[in-house]
């Protein structure tokens, strides 16, 4: 594992529900047959990004249900 903060997904988690998984910040294609590094920088540069837009999905819906959670705020001016 790196001495960076890890990303989300260092912890070697499936991306996605997809054959691809990271470990220790490298990305591997997995198959019941083994595995193998995906080296190249461009389709490991669009994994990168699909995680952080998976994250990023993540927590705005992580964001709406603790706003739904949350007691309604009172409007001033507002009378019921």
């Amino acid at each position: 594992m790196s001495s960076r903060t890890p990303s989300p997904l260092a912890r070697s988690e499936r991306l996605a529900r997809s054959p691809v998984v990271r470990r220790g910040g490298q990305w591997w294609l997995v198959a019941g047959s083994g595995s193998i590094l995906a080296t190249h920088p461009t389709f490991t540069g669009e994994l990168d990004r699909f995680a952080a837009a998976m994250d990023a999905a993540d927590q705005a819906i992580a964001d709406l249900r603790s706003q739904q959670a949350d007691p309604p705020t009172p409007h001033p001016g507002r009378q019921r």
